[in-house]
C-alpha cells in the first residue's frame, strides 16, 4: 500500500448515499469551521467527503450496513463527511487481522513499541491545530477545548512511551535456597476499544496507546458522532509506524459493530467508555466468556462550596465545571452543593456569570459554549428540563430553552440552565443529564454536604471548596468517588493519575497512569530453581 494512502485514510471526493446517522441503539454516552485545514471543508459544500474504515491493513469505503453522514452539530448544513457503516463481517475481518499481527507485535521489544507511540505524540503535536479544528467541527465543543483534547492525547503518548521502559514487575525472595522468584507483565491479545464522542481524541489515546505499548493489537470502534477524528488518529498511528494490522478502525453502530466486538471469542479485552446501562450489558455479555471488561461509565458529580470558601475561585470553578463542553463530560459538575450561609449570594453570582456565557459555533472567537452533540442529545436535555420544572418546589432560575434563531438557527444549541431549590432526591439531582444543566442544593453543614454528595448511584468525580484543611482531608477520606478535587472543579484530570470511579461509574478498572497497565497485561509469576534437585516448596520447609 502506498505510504500516502496509509496516511490519508484513502479518502476521496466521491459522492455516496445520503443516509442519516445510524441510530445508536446502544446509546453510547461518552463520545472547531473558520479555516479549511487538512480534512476540513467549508460549510454547505456540495460534495461530502468520503471517509473509509481501516481493516486488515486496507482502507475501504464499503460498509455492509450502508453509509452514514457525519453532520456538524453547530451547523447541520455542514456535512463533515460520509462514512461506511460496518457490521459483523467487518468486525470478523478486523479481529482476524489483529489476531494474526499479535503473534508478531508481542515479540517486538517494549521499548521499541514505545518509540513508535512517542513518534505518534510528535505527529499529533505537529498536527494539533488541524485535529482541533476538525474535532470542533465534528463534535461541537469550542476550539480552545479541542486543543486541550488533542494535548491530552499528546501527553498520553509521551507518558505511555515512558512505560515501555518500565512495565515493572516484582522480584521477591523465595522461601527455599537456590530459588529465584519474579513476576512479569505479559500482553493479553486483541483489545476491543469502544469510545465516546465527547473526547474523540483523548479517550481513544487513553486506551490504545498503553494497549499497543504492552504488546496487544487493537480493533477500534469510535462513536458514530465523531468518526472523522478517529480516522485522523489512525492516520497518525500508521505514520508513526504502528503495523498495519495492529490497528483496525471499524465505524458503525453499537448494535452491529459494538455487539459483534463484545461477543467475538478472539477478543479477550473490551475497554468501554459510555453509559452505565450499556456498560452493564457489555459486562453481562463479556462475562459469559470471562473476558476482561474495563468500564468507565456515568457520573452525577457534585461540587461543595463551604461558607469559608474563596467565592471568587469557586465561582469560576462552578461555571467551568458545569458548562465546559456544554456539560457533556462524564466529570461535569451537575450538582452544586452550597452552604446555606452563602447560598443566596453565591447562587446569584453564578446565575449572573452564566447569563453572560457566549453560546455558538466553537470555531468562532469568543465563544464559551458550543452546541449539544446531536438533535437526540438536545432532546434529552430538554426532557430533563421539563422533569425539573415539574418536580415539586424546584425553581428554574435560568435558561431551559432551545436556541433556534439567528446564529443558532442551524445547530443543536441549548441555553445554559440552572435550577435552584433542588432537593437531593429529585431526578435532576440523581440522574445523569449530560448537558448544560446545573442543580443547586442547599446544605447546613459539612456532614450534610458529604451525605448529599454521596447520595447517588454514581461515584466518579467530586469537589470541595474550603479554606479549612481539616475539612478538606475529611472530604478526601469520606467522599465516595474515584476523583476528588480540593479548591478546583470536578473536571481537569491529568494523565499521570488514575481515572475512573466507584459504584455505578465503573467496575474497578482505571484508565491513565500506570494503573491502566492492569487492563492490558496479564501477570505471570516465574520461579527459577537452580538447586539441581526437587524442592517441594512448603513441604520441604523445616
Amino acid at each position: 500500500m502506498a505510504q500516502d494512502e496509509r496516511r490519508n485514510g484513502g479518502r476521496n471526493d466521491e459522492i455516496g448515499g445520503q443516509d442519516s446517522i445510524e441510530s445508536r441503539i446502544w446509546g453510547l454516552i461518552v463520545g472547531e469551521n473558520t479555516n479549511e485545514v487538512g480534512l476540513t471543508m467549508s460549510a454547505n459544500a456540495a460534495k461530502p467527503r468520503v471517509f473509509k474504515n481501516f481493516i486488515a491493513g486496507k482502507w475501504t469505503a464499503d460498509g455492509t450496513k450502508g453509509h452514514f453522514d457525519n453532520i456538524s452539530p453547530a451547523d447541520t448544513r455542514d456535512v463533515v463527511g460520509q462514512f461506511p457503516s460496518a457490521g459483523s463481517e467487518e468486525v470478523m475481518e478486523a479481529v482476524a487481522a489483529a489476531k494474526e499481527e499479535y503473534a508478531r507485535w508481542r515479540l517486538v521489544p517494549a521499548p521499541k513499541r514505545a518509540e513508535i507511540i512517542r513518534r505518534a505524540g510528535d505527529i499529533m503535536s505537529a498536527r494539533k491545530e488541524e485535529i482541533a479544528q476538525l474535532m470542533t467541527r465534528e463534535m461541537g465543543k469550542i476550539v480552545v477545548e479541542t486543543r486541550g483534547d488533542v494535548q491530552e492525547g499528546i501527553d498520553t503518548a509521551y507518558y505511555s512511551a515512558g512505560e515501555g521502559r518500565r512495565l515493572f514487575g516484582d522480584t521477591v525472595p523465595c522461601e527455599l535456597p537456590n530459588k529465584f522468584g519474579m513476576s512479569v507483565r505479559m500482553p493479553v491479545g486483541v483489545c476491543g476499544m469502544i469510545t465516546p464522542w465527547n473526547f474523540p481524541m483523548a479517550i481513544p489515546t487513553w486506551k490504545i496507546f498503553p494497549a499497543l505499548v504492552c504488546g496487544n493489537t487493537v480493533v477500534f470502534k469510535p462513536a458514530t458522532d465523531t468518526p472523522a477524528t478517529a480516522v485522523m488518529f489512525v492516520e497518525v498511528l500508521l505514520e508513526a509506524g504502528v503495523p498495519e494490522k495492529a490497528i483496525n478502525l471499524v465505524c458503525g453502530g453499537g448494535s452491529s459493530v459494538g455487539n459483534a466486538l463484545v461477543e467475538h471469542p478472539d477478543v479477550p479485552v473490551i475497554s468501554f467508555t459510555g453509559s452505565s446501562d450499556v456498560g452493564k450489558r457489555i459486562a453481562s455479555v463479556g462475562g459469559q466468556q470471562l473476558k476482561r471488561i474495563s468500564l468507565e461509565l456515568g457520573g452525577k458529580n457534585a461540587m461543595i462550596v463551604m461558607d469559608d470558601a474563596d467565592l471568587d475561585l469557586a465561582l469560576e470553578g462552578a461555571v467551568w465545571g458545569a458548562f465546559g463542553t456544554t456539560g457533556q463530560r462524564c466529570t461535569a459538575t451537575s450538582r452544586l452543593i452550597v452552604h446555606e450561609k452563602i447560598a443566596d449570594k453565591f447562587t446569584q453570582r453564578v446565575i449572573d456569570r452564566v447569563k453572560k456565557l457566549r453560546v455558538g459555533n466553537g470555531l468562532k472567537d469568543g465563544i464559551e459554549m458550543g452546541p449539544c452533540v446531536s438533535q437526540g442529545q438536545r432532546e434529552s436535555v430538554k426532557q430533563y428540563v421539563e422533569i425539573g420544572k415539574n418536580e415539586d418546589k424546584a425553581t428554574l432560575a435560568l435558561g431551559g430553552n432551545e436556541l433556534t434563531s439567528g446564529d443558532h438557527a442551524h445547530g443543536w444549541f441549548f441555553e445554559p440552565t440552572i435550577f435552584t431549590d433542588v432537593k437531593p432526591n429529585m431526578r435532576i439531582a440523581q440522574e445523569e443529564i449530560f448537558g448544560p444543566v446545573l442543580s443547586v442544593i442547599r446544605i447546613k453543614d459539612f456532614d450534610e454536604a458529604i451525605n448529599v454528595l454521596n447520595g447517588t448511584i454514581y461515584g466518579l468525580s467530586s469537589s470541595i471548596y474550603t479554606r479549612d484543611v481539616n475539612a478538606a482531608f475529611r472530604a478526601i477520606r469520606d467522599i465516595e468517588a474515584g476523583i476528588t478535587y480540593v479548591n478546583g472543579p470536578t473536571i481537569g484530570a491529568e494523565v499521570q493519575l488514575p481515572f475512573g470511579g466507584v459504584k455505578a461509574t465503573g467496575n474497578g478498572h482505571r484508565e491513565a497512569s500506570h494503573t491502566v497497565l492492569d487492563t492490558f497485561t496479564e501477570w505471570k509469576s516465574v520461579y527459577v530453581d537452580y538447586s539441581g534437585k526437587l524442592q517441594r516448596a512448603q513441604i520441604d520447609i523445616e
